[in-house]
């Protein structure tokens, strides 16, 4: 299940597209023209080859004025231009260059947010200094005889032309680049954020820093956005006018950093195992085939006593702490941060992470947070409740040069709802917000430990809570050694399967680092002495690589999936048995409606938090549940390599899935009296409890029927037959638990009404997404039980009060409506509209409070 939006813009962009047939464009139309002609978009501006004119003197160029600092290379500041000079040894030797957000817009995506980064190197040729995009996308050995052909197939890119202003000493090019921060140079823009176009005249350069390692330059960048045509539907009226243009203003930071002199010897990724990674194109001698290789993306770790099993790295990892975190959070930010060290000491390494609060002008008087030699722990102070660790590593080798872990301040109230909603009968701390100083620090401990890890290379894991049996995280022994999830990585949060008679301590209850990390740190991060190239750690990292056949809880994701891991849910726990857990965790939702009314303080204002709170609630019953309905049409899957025998995807069993069936016949498709509370209903508007209700109900038959599930129950039917659960069992199973009102003359509860609405309007919304191309085998299926429904239907509605009548009555209507081809075209209009509204948002953090579900299809 996943929350999602249906913005105007995106509206407008379909509607046009449909209108006109075309792609939809990428770039956005240009400011209002006049009402006659059509909208154009313009091109970028050509950057003009410049004239390569004799150049000037020195200091005819940089003046006396100029204000100048040393570092990677010289910078030159005069009145409003910017100078680099760029010292010879330096030309022709890659670079790499980032582009990041630091101030955007009021609800614009985030700070922070990296735009680009390639690796780019400044040539010098006939009194011009060329910027050069520098491709590793294909590699071969330097005397492979295929060598000089894989250096033509990939000529490298020049993204701007600077004329030499002067040469400084040593013979140095100095050139003249402000228009390389005020202008859009390569893609290392923002106009895929804003999507407007940029206006150079209301652009500057506002600042620069050199490093010895670095140069960083700060610009401000405004763009032009305009508006997109209001939308029209077939049949609608005239669209309301346009909305003029508007200016959007924000900071860009852009770092070039020097990459190490020599790259670090990269370790080859294996899927088993999760590292996020750099990948090329391999030609290598003797290969039949072009081969994509991967690298690993990871710390340069080498010890201090190469002889001792565990030693002090010679340069350990070091995270800074943002001086702008509240101060009672600070040794929970460190404790987050060194929870690695456990999972690195397997592979050989002591003390290797650290975290350290700014240091004094007095203990590193070259310390500065915007130096990419450092990576710090940012407290942003943002409404938005997230989270994120991304980092930069070097193309050739996969070495991560910085990590800036970014906290923003409202992970705090995430934290605080999601430990109420999942374990608040759990702790008594947490039955009367606020939650207390030590228990919320632990809270943000977690959050930090999760982001570091992403920073040390570590990619999500969601099939690591699925992987523990769901007995064992009731048990306090089992709990104090493992944890409730294998993998700090996975989207598990709180262990909502305990119950209160289960005597766990709270601490047991929030994730910490497991068996999955320590693995993945020690196949990543250990020393493989006796090898010189890459290829000689494949022989050691594949044995590492299967103890996961023998260690069920060490195992990754499985990219081969496709979407049907049962095993792969996003906020899950216990996900082993996802009814089992989910009914757990059920027993718990309602004993936390209970404490709803006495948590939130009676301090005299509004019902906000209540609200809150309750939408956080139902929020977390939509996600248990949905955890149930990835066992219908799922797959057990595990990852192997050609040399471990034996299936890599198995159906879930017939018997598994009827049980999670009848599961959600009793839950999903029953209305919960529980969540309907007076207490707290009667604190709400009119529509404050049907709303969330339905709401969570059509986005669980949005999603127990998808196209890509009921594919794989064909699938299943096929491979399997009479043994399998088939669509034809689901559509059943559905009518019996959604229409149990159609026997008689009863009356039929308003709840009950909108549930039958809403699946009723799923399958006609499958019935007009359409099968073009012929390869959704199960479209006939879903359209025989809607002729089937139909007759059900419309002889249940001659019976009963009129309110029970029209209600069905409708539901003939819309069935028509689906089956009647002359309506095709309108409705497969407004399926692709209903398919633009219901795309998951595109996150760029771990806690971005949406209503994540599982991640199978």
């Amino acid at each position: 299940m996943t929350r999602t939006t249906c913005s105007l813009a995106r509206l407008a962009l379909l509607t046009l597209t449909l209108a006109t047939g075309h792609a939809l464009a990428q770039t956005p139309p240009a400011p209002a023209a006049p009402a006659a002609s059509a909208p154009t978009v313009p091109a970028r501006p050509a950057l003009a080859l410049p004239d390569p004119s004799e150049p000037k003197p020195f200091d005819k160029v940089i003046t006396a004025e100029a204000k100048t600092q040393q570092g990677l290379f010289a910078v030159h500041s005069v009145k409003n231009k910017l100078y680099f000079e760029i010292p010879k040894a330096l030309l022709e030797q890659p670079l790499l260059m980032v582009a990041n957000a630091t101030a955007v817009p009021a609800g614009q995506d985030h700070v922070g947010r990296t735009l680009n980064q390639d690796v780019l190197r400044f040539v010098l040729h006939q009194n011009r200094v060329l910027l050069q995009l520098v491709t590793h996308a294909a590699v071969t050995a330097p005397g492979n005889v295929l060598a000089e052909a894989v250096s033509q197939s990939q000529r490298d890119a020049i993204l701007a032309v600077f004329p030499v202003e002067a040469y400084g000493k040593g013979g140095a090019p100095v050139i003249e680049v402000s228009r390389l921060f005020s202008a859009e140079v390569g893609d290392f823009s923002a106009r895929a954020m804003v999507r407007g176009n940029l206006d150079s005249s209301r652009s500057y350069v506002e600042k620069t820093k050199a490093f010895p390692g670095s140069i960083r330059v700060d610009a401000v960048q405004t763009y032009t956005v305009s508006p997109l045509p209001t939308p029209t539907l077939p049949g609608a009226m005239l669209a309301p006018p346009m909305l003029p243009a508007r200016s959007v203003s924000l900071n860009l930071a852009y770092n070039i950093v020097q990459l190490p002199e020599q790259p670090m010897m990269p370790r080859l990724f294996d899927d088993r195992v999760g590292f996020l990674s750099v990948s090329r194109m391999d030609f290598g001698q003797g290969l039949q085939e072009a081969r994509r290789e991967r690298l690993i993306t990871r710390w340069r770790l080498e010890k201090k006593d190469p002889a001792a099993a565990v030693s002090d790295p010679v340069k350990p990892i070091v995270w800074y702490i943002d001086k702008a975190t509240p101060t009672a959070l600070v040794p929970y930010v460190k404790k987050g941060v060194e929870a690695w060290n456990a999972a690195f000491e397997s592979a050989g390494f002591s003390n290797a992470v650290q975290a350290r609060p700014y240091p004094t002008a007095e203990e590193d008087p070259e310390f500065d947070p915007e130096d990419v030699r450092y990576s710090v722990i940012r407290w942003v102070p943002s409404p938005i409740a997230n989270a994120y660790g991304p980092h930069l590593a070097d193309p050739r080798s996969g070495e991560i040069l910085n990590a800036n872990v970014v906290l923003f301040h409202n992970i705090l109230q995430l934290q605080q709802d999601w430990y109420l909603t999942q374990v608040g009968p759990l702790d008594p701390r947490a039955r009367k917000l606020p939650l207390p100083d030590d228990l919320m620090g632990e809270l943000v401990a977690f959050v930090v430990t999760h982001e570091v890890g992403h920073s040390l290379g570590f990619p999500h894991n969601m099939k690591a809570s699925s992987l523990y049996p769901v007995d064992k995280l009731r048990d306090p022994q089992w709990l104090k050694t493992m944890g409730h999830t294998p993998s700090i990585m996975d989207y598990s949060r709180f262990n909502y399967v305990v119950q209160p008679q289960d005597g766990v301590d709270p601490a047991l209850l929030i994730p910490r680092i497991g068996p999955y990390d320590v693995f993945a740190t020690r196949w990543g991060y250990m020393p493989i002495p006796s090898a010189k190239t890459p290829d000689d750690e494949r022989q050691q990292l594949n044995l590492w690589a299967r103890e996961q056949a023998t260690t069920p809880w060490l195992r990754f994701d499985a990219p081969r999936s496709e979407g049907g891991d049962v095993g792969e849910n996003l906020e899950a726990v216990g996900d082993a048995d996802a009814v089992a857990a989910t009914g757990l965790g059920l027993r718990n939702l309602q004993r936390v409606i209970k404490m709803l009314p006495d948590a939130v303080p009676q301090d005299g204002r509004d019902d906000q938090l209540l609200e809150r709170l309750y939408r956080a609630t139902w929020q977390q019953w939509g996600r248990e549940l949905s955890h149930v309905v990835a066992v219908v049409g799922g797959y057990e899957v595990q990852n192997k390599h050609n040399d471990q025998p034996g299936a890599i995807a198995q159906p879930v069993p017939r018997e598994r899935q009827v049980r999670a069936m009848q599961f959600l016949a009793e839950q999903m498709l029953a209305t919960p009296p529980w969540m309907l509370d007076p207490a707290i209903v009667q604190r709400l508007g009119a529509t404050g409890a049907s709303l969330p209700l339905g709401m969570s109900q059509r986005s669980l038959l949005r999603y127990l029927l998808s196209p890509q599930r009921t594919q794989r129950l064909m699938a299943q039917e096929a491979q399997l037959g009479a043994r399998a659960y088939r669509l034809a069992d689901l559509l059943a199973d559905l009518r019996r638990g959604v229409f149990t009102e159609l026997g008689g003359a009863a009356a039929i509860a308003a709840p009950r009404r909108g549930l039958q609405r809403h699946y009723v309007e799923t399958l006609a919304a499958r019935l007009a997404a359409g099968n073009p191309l012929g390869l959704d085998d199960s479209e006939p299926g879903v359209r025989a039980e809607m002729r089937a429904l139909k007759g059900v239907i419309a002889a249940a509605a001659a019976r009963g009060d009129f309110t029970r009548q029209a209600h069905l009555r409708g539901l003939v209507d819309v069935i028509d409506k689906a089956l009647d081809p002359r309506a095709a075209a309108s409705a497969g209009a407004a399926a692709t509209l209903i398919r633009v509204g219901w795309q998951p948002e595109d996150g760029h953090g771990c806690w971005d409070g949406h209503d994540h579900g599982p991640r199978n299809d």
